[in-house]
């Protein structure tokens, strides 16, 4: 597996239908949740990527810079594939995030909205909620930030 982060603008055609194919297939059709994915932000975003041997996308993420959408930099939209889960890759997405977001924006707190059902996953990664339960495209989320340390 080969983990590469870049920004929008650097991303090959090929790489950004992928892993926006990756993102409707997981969140709109196995989670049944239809949402306009495509928001525009991908533009200002970086996309970290990991794919395996045969240059396929199998998971991703989006960071976005401090002052888009958060005063802070944000990272969402992550996902593996559904035949790939099980060997963590959420896990070494949000490292390579994190560690991403530190060398480009420096030590700052970094701000996410997770499913509910993944508060745990991102107290892991040092995450704490600082929300009541909101309702985002029909399904239960909680704000969430990494306080500077």
């Amino acid at each position: 597996m080969m983990t590469e982060i870049k920004h929008y603008r650097n991303l090959e055609l090929d790489e950004f239908h992928d892993l926006v194919q990756l993102r409707i297939a997981v969140f709109v059709i196995e989670q049944n949740c239809p949402y306009q994915d495509l928001d525009g932000i991908d533009k200002d975003s970086f996309h970290v990527m990991v794919k395996n041997e045969e240059n396929e996308i199998i998971a991703t993420a989006r960071i976005i810079p401090p002052g888009i959408t958060y005063e802070y930099p944000s990272v969402g939209r992550v996902v593996s594939h559904p035949d790939f889960r099980g060997l963590k890759l959420g896990h070494l997405l949000m490292k390579e995030s994190l560690n991403f977001i530190d060398l480009t924006f420096g030590k700052i707190g970094v701000v996410l909205s997770a499913q509910e059902h993944l508060e745990n996953f991102y107290k892991a990664h040092g995450f704490e909620a600082t929300s009541m339960r909101y309702l985002e495209d029909g399904i239960p989320h909680v704000k969430m930030i990494k306080p500077i340390l």
